[in-house]
């Protein structure tokens, strides 16, 4: 069932039921008002004609219309009555113990049977003083008011339920209009976007939202883009090199030197495609909030001392000194393998980008429940257009650099997703006095 239609028909059974709610009010409200007013009316007569009774023995002539008066003796018979009355007495036995109200559903008055109310007062003699009205009238005007009302009222439903359901479609237009351009966004044109109404209210702002939530659709859609060619491009270089390295040792004869050099070089190439196999494995597991890691405690000292040792060789290589500030005694629970990672991608562009005779410092300490690694160097910084990117996948600091030499553009995307697997943080600014420091904040 369409909204449009529910919410019709819940506002119809709720309109129906505000409608026989107010109808059956309003009829017994009247009911009892003309009740008071007969009563009342009744009431003055009663008394105005016992003064009558008991200065002059009889009835006053005077009673109005569509009314009656009775004198009713001790023992039920009527003793007088009002000309438009049957002389057959208008009470019963239990209407002669003291004053009171009570109806009848036919008494003839002046010739016609007419339901009518009555009271009954004692007279001191002993006797019954009974005053009537007719209750024709009444009647009467309770039926035009039912029948009004069992007219009115399904009109009144009728004419809700059609302003309610114009009201609904209007009110629903723009969300057809966003469903049908939301039908007609497709991959091959992501830029389209939902029509927002300029009314300022829920629709306009679910609009709004969903409009937002398609920016980040395109924008995700497009990093994913320039991830896969990014990454194609980076696979086929190692690949490409090699392919021509065994063609190449295939082509002719060669030496067992010439032979050796040809398989080291596809050798080295196939650990660097590897390298790039992990790191996008790593990358596109955490795209997905899948990234594995174990949490342990690990000594940190040692941690870092480790990783610093597995790049002496090239720090020396490259006459670059490596410097390690951490506290003996700091120990944190951490997945020392994805930490070791990180921190070996932190040492690998300090050590690529600082020119020799710099250095390179590494540094820990616990901050306010988080463990807080620290790597910096005095190279020449990143590049102030860089900084916003740095842990984008195949972001690079100088796009001008060859590959090999500027590295694949994924070390700090794995850094920030170690440091999110871990529920952490990880930070590139550059130094004042020059250089280029990131920080690793990890929860523990």
């Amino acid at each position: 069932m369409r909204l449009r239609t529910r919410v019709t028909l819940v506002s119809a059974a709720l309109m129906a039921v505000v409608l026989a709610a107010t109808g059956v009010f309003v009829y017994l409200r009247l009911e009892a008002e003309l009740r008071r007013t007969v009563d009342e009316t009744l009431r003055s007569r009663a008394d105005a004609g016992l003064l009558v009774v008991e200065e002059t023995g009889s009835l006053p002539l005077d009673q109005p219309d569509d009314a009656f008066a009775q004198l009713i003796g001790p023992d039920g018979s009527a003793v007088e009555f009002s000309g438009s009355i049957a002389g057959a007495s208008a009470l019963v036995a239990g209407d002669l113990r003291g004053r009171t109200f009570s109806e009848r559903r036919a008494i003839r008055i002046e010739g016609e049977v007419v339901p009518a109310r009555i009271l009954a007062v004692p007279v001191p003699d002993g006797d019954v003083l009974v005053v009537g009205a007719s209750l024709d009238d009444q009647r009467t005007t309770l039926g035009r008011l039912a029948t009004a009302l069992g007219i009115g009222g399904p009109l009144a439903l009728i004419l809700a339920i059609g302003v309610t359901w114009l009201l609904v479609g209007w009110t629903l237009r723009p969300i057809d209009s966003m469903r049908a351009e939301a039908a007609a966004i497709s991959a091959g044109d992501p830029g389209r976007r939902l029509p927002v109404p300029g009314t300022d209210d829920e629709l306009a702002r679910l609009a709004e939202t969903l409009n937002s939530m398609l920016d980040r659709l395109e924008e995700a859609i497009e990093r994913e883009r320039r991830f896969v060619d990014d990454a194609s491009h980076e696979l086929r270089t190692p690949l490409s090199n090699l392919k021509a390295e065994l063609d190449l040792a295939l082509r002719r004869s060669r030496t067992s030197d010439e032979l050796e050099r040809a398989l080291r070089s596809a050798s080295e190439e196939a650990d660097r495609l590897a390298r790039l196999a992990d790191d996008l494995l790593v990358l596109a597991r955490s795209e997905r909030r899948r990234l594995p890691i174990r949490r342990e405690p690990v000594d940190v000292a040692e941690m870092v001392g480790g990783t610093v040792d597995s790049f002496a060789a090239r720090a020396s290589e490259r006459r670059v000194g490596i410097d390690v500030h951490v506290p003996g005694e700091l120990r944190a629970d951490l997945d020392e393998l994805r930490m070791r990672q990180a921190l070996g991608n932190l040492l690998d562009n300090g050590l690529r980008y600082v020119p020799a005779g710099g250095r390179v410092s590494v540094a820990a300490e616990r901050d306010d429940g988080s463990l807080r690694l620290e790597v910096r160097d005095d190279g020449p910084g990143f590049p102030a257009e860089f900084l916003p990117v740095a842990f984008e996948a195949f972001a690079r600091p100088d796009a001008s650099r060859s590959r090999p030499e500027g590295g694949t553009g994924l070390g700090l995307a794995i850094v920030d997703a170690v440091a999110q697997a871990h529920g952490g943080t990880a930070q590139a600014a550059n130094l004042p006095g020059g250089g280029a420091v990131v920080v690793l904040s990890i929860p523990t």
